[in-house]
């Protein structure tokens, strides 16, 4: 079943909206001897939008008590957690507005960065206003952006952490596949706009590993863990189109718990 053009509309709108996100050395515990803070930087993917319970003072980088971040700093009571992930963030703002509590007491740097850059908020607009054809080229492109121009990006905020925290942990999270490919759904995008999506996520995970190796920084790959939990699965841990629009296509409480927090755990 197709949507009709208003609902179409509808859901470009919303997803506008809401996307406007919005392999180091394994002997961690040697490497962090007298630096023992952890500082989570990154996008709305970290700073929990999506999974409620908003701290109020985080104003609209909406950052989540259940959020990935929070939930780890809880389990572990590092000496100090600074929660600096904000919705929205891009690569430049990481380096501009995130880094100031990293020093050389920093034992953990967890992050995830990348999407908006790429322009995921218009990728997903394109395809579910203008049809498959369209949405396959604004594929191609972002998929061009991610192979060309991210690499550059990423090396300049892995470099400025680098630089903060020589003595940390840094733990770069990826992103996780949006869709089951022949799943549940009925409604929405066509298949090859589903698996062309999954792809482009494919892509900046690639990319986000290369160069997370290059700079001795780990990448925890979260589609292990979401694996069954996609939209199209019938148990999605991502929200699909819903109200608050700005939840759209983020990971659900359960996402973030079940999702991002084992990744974390198990490479921190």
């Amino acid at each position: 079943m197709r949507l009709s053009r208003a609902a179409a509309l509808g859901a470009a709108f919303l997803v506008t909206t809401a996307l406007t996100l919005t392999g180091g050395s394994a002997a961690a515990s040697d490497q962090l001897s007298g630096a023992t803070g952890y500082v989570a930087l990154g996008d709305s993917y970290s700073s929990g939008v999506g999974a409620g319970s908003y701290d109020s003072s985080s104003g609209s980088c909406k950052r989540s008590t259940r959020a990935y971040p929070a939930l780890w700093a809880a389990a572990h009571s590092p000496s100090s957690f600074a929660f600096t992930a904000c919705s929205g963030a891009r690569t430049g703002d990481v380096v501009s507005g995130q880094l100031g509590p990293l020093n050389s007491s920093t034992g953990l740097v967890s992050i995830t960065i990348g999407g908006n850059d790429a322009g995921f908020a218009d990728t997903m607009t394109t395809c579910a206003l203008q049809g498959e054809s369209a949405c396959l080229a604004r594929i191609a492109q972002a998929r061009q952006y991610i192979d060309n121009t991210l690499p550059g990006k990423l090396d300049t905020v892995y470099n400025a952490i680098g630089a903060k925290a020589p003595s940390a942990r840094v733990v770069v999270l990826g992103y996780p596949h949006f869709y089951k490919l022949a799943g549940v759904c009925v409604a929405g995008l066509t298949e090859k706009s589903r698996a062309a999506i999954d792809a482009a996520a494919d892509d900046i995970n690639g990319v986000m590993a290369k160069r997370a190796a290059d700079h001795g920084f780990a990448f925890a790959d979260v589609n292990s863990t979401f694996s069954g939990h996609e939209l199209c699965s019938g148990s999605p841990w991502l929200h699909s189109v819903t109200y608050p629009v700005d939840e759209s296509y983020h990971p659900t409480a359960a996402g973030q718990s079940n999702g991002y927090l084992p990744v974390l755990a198990s490479a921190a």
